[in-house]
């Protein structure tokens, strides 16, 4: 190569040279915003940071050895849960015991008592859920106008007792005696209702009631 040739060509490299020192503060520029530009649209927004997390189905408290009482408008005590061991979860405001033993007395005064292997008990104690040889007993009593009403008793692995509305449900097999004799089976469940004095057996139904006693 001669040495104009040479020349010239070294003259093209240092032009080519000089302009791109000139425009690469414009290429980083650019490469920067695009990145911001990235950086913006993947971050989570600030508000999402500061979002509560979800709550986890985990107990914030325990009792043993505990007794907890529920008192009317009026001082009168409404009931009364005892159990061997209780945990409270946030979640859902509910406390799971175990071997609850449970007292309920009714505006009549009627007492109403309920055991179980573990229970479930919502914030205001209303409603209860007994789990594993459940048993529910309302105890005989007299009203204001001198009737009688035997003493009933439900067994299930199931209970969902309403204590305000005085309701009795579950959906897996139960056993019912009432009064001294009477016993009745149902495959599919009962729904008991006190207030209205109506009981509902689904599925397969057996009964066995005994003749009625003559009164001397």
């Amino acid at each position: 190569m001669s040495s104009a040739a040479s020349l010239s060509l070294l003259m093209r490299v240092r032009r080519l040279l000089d302009r791109t020192v000139v425009y690469l503060p414009l290429v980083l520029m650019g490469l920067m915003a695009m990145t911001t530009y990235w950086l913006v649209h993947v971050t989570p927004a600030a508000e999402n940071l500061t979002e509560e997390p979800l709550r986890r189905h985990e107990p914030d408290y325990f009792m043993r050895e505990f007794s907890v009482k529920v008192f009317g408008e009026d001082g009168r005590l409404k009931s009364e849960i005892l159990g061997t061991e209780g945990r409270h979860f946030p979640d859902t405001d509910t406390l799971e015991i175990d071997q609850p033993r449970i007292r309920i007395s009714g505006a009549e005064g009627r007492v109403t008592t309920a055991v179980a292997v573990r229970g479930l008990i919502n914030a205001d104690g209303s409603e209860v859920q007994l789990f594993d040889k459940a048993v529910v007993v309302r105890e005989a009593a007299t009203n204001a106008q001198g009737m009688e009403t035997p003493r009933n008793e439900m067994q299930s692995d199931f209970l969902h007792l309403f204590a305000d509305k005085e309701q009795v449900r579950t959906h897996l097999p139960v056993v019912i005696l009432r009064g001294a004799g009477d016993q009745f089976t149902s495959q599919d469940g009962v729904s008991y209702d006190n207030l209205d004095q109506v009981m509902q057996l689904s599925g397969r139904v057996r009964g066995t009631m005994q003749p009625p006693k003559d009164k001397k």
